[in-house]
């Protein structure tokens, strides 16, 4: 399944609405304007909470929990590196990995290996927008917790890591 996420860049706070490759809208992701930590909550369209993603402070590098309806359901953690971003996630379900490319553009979600998801990101218009593939066998709306909870470590201004 494809969908597209576009954040809103000159927004007050993190609030931006996820599409399927046809343009309709599937979910939403509302962000907490103050707050220590990034805490995002990814809603469907009928205002039903999905998942909710919080950064773990005062780490050495960037670790997030991601809660689906209420359980905790992963533990994201990024890992050193020098030249391309990696990721190490830990599921009640599965263990993933993330990769990117050395611009941090691109990436893929891999499990025991396969890749289940791959994202692409665009830099033409006003606003960042992300391709996201998913494998039919994966959950599309854990998947796309992790896209946003990667794009958080990567592109946002205001980690909050320490």
């Amino acid at each position: 399944m494809r969908f597209a996420i576009k954040q809103k860049i000159f927004s007050f706070g993190d609030k931006f609405t996820i599409r399927d490759e046809n343009g309709y809208d599937c979910y939403q992701v509302k962000g907490k304007v103050f707050s220590f930590g990034d805490k995002l909550r990814i809603y469907d369209m009928n205002d039903n909470e999905l998942v909710y993603i919080e950064q773990k402070l005062f780490r050495f590098l960037p670790e997030y929990s991601i809660y689906y309806m209420g359980q905790l359901y992963a533990t994201v953690k990024k890992e050193f590196s020098l030249l391309r971003p990696k990721f190490q996630i830990y599921g009640a379900q599965a263990d993933y990995r993330a990769e990117g490319n050395v611009w941090a553009m691109d990436f893929s979600i891999l499990r025991n290996g396969l890749q289940v998801a791959q994202v692409s990101k665009r830099w033409f218009s006003w606003s960042d927008t992300y391709g996201v593939d998913v494998s039919d066998e994966e959950d599309p709306v854990f998947m796309l917790a992790l896209v946003i909870v990667i794009d958080q470590v990567l592109h946002d201004n205001n980690h909050n890591n320490s």
